[in-house]
């Protein structure tokens, strides 16, 4: 059906990618209106589920097809580019962690709010680069199961944004549930980058993959799993993060 209807463009099909996994993200943002009080422990669980299924993506939809098309150094190269433009980011970009508190140079008179955002926009940038990406190499199947894994995860990520901002003191639960859906969005514009990048300059493919699969590598090390750790749930965090593992190769094997 994707194909149908982007008439084979994987520009096209990047930009429906991106429409998907951001209407996870949506539906997960959208859940604060109806379970309003989820136990910390479940919230915990979701993210180490997300963190799983991003983990096991990052290796068999990205970086072992980028080995199998360019080789090893071009894709290390790439991982270690990803990875050090997510740190920089970090340490550079004015944000707000709604647990961590705020990163990056004086932020001056910026509201919480936007600072807040600009953390998960920079925490959802490589998830919509890793589907572009996807969607551009040329394998559908690898693309499609990378596309729903990460959207997959967006929904606990999505609601754990929403309810961060209730936490924060950002307003409503409907204003959370806005801010959850637009920090989102960012990964739309990025699938549509990453589809049209390799396919600008096809060399740099196995670059991508890499780049996409380290700035995933450092979001799941630094923010994801030391937050599912930070409450004591250690345990069921990691058991939600099997899962994640589970669901990712079974995908992975299903449709390729």
């Amino acid at each position: 059906m994707l194909t149908s209807l982007s008439g084979g463009s994987p520009v096209l099909l990047g930009l429906f990618g991106g429409l998907i996994i951001a209407a996870f993200n949506m539906l997960g943002a959208l859940l604060v209106l109806v379970w309003r009080k989820p136990s910390a422990k479940v919230l915990d669980i979701g993210l180490g589920f997300a963190a799983g299924v991003m983990l096991t993506a990052s290796y068999t939809s990205l970086i072992l097809p980028g080995i199998d098309y360019g080789g090893i150094l071009p894709v290390l190269i790439g991982i270690a580019l990803g990875a050090l433009l997510i740190a920089t980011a970090d340490q550079w970009v004015p944000h707000q962690h709604a647990i961590k508190g705020r990163e990056g140079i004086e932020p001056g008179a910026w509201k919480a709010v936007w600072l807040f955002i600009i953390a998960i926009t920079i925490h959802n940038m490589p998830e919509g680069l890793a589907v572009g990406v996807g969607f551009g190499s040329g394998d559908l199947d690898n693309a499609i199961a990378l596309m729903l894994a990460i959207g997959i995860q967006n929904v606990p990520e999505g609601f754990a944004v929403s309810l961060s901002a209730i936490n924060a003191g950002m307003g409503s639960y409907t204003y959370a549930s806005i801010a959850g859906i637009r920090a989102g969005l960012v990964e739309i514009p990025l699938a549509v980058l990453g589809a049209w990048a390799v396919q600008f300059a096809r060399p740099i493919l196995p670059y991508a993959m890499g780049f996409a699969a380290g700035a995933m590598l450092y979001v799941i090390s630094n923010e994801i799993i030391p937050e599912t750790h930070r409450k004591g749930h250690h345990k069921v965090a990691t058991l939600g993060m099997l899962v994640g593992v589970v669901v990712m190769l079974y995908l992975d094997v299903s449709l390729g």
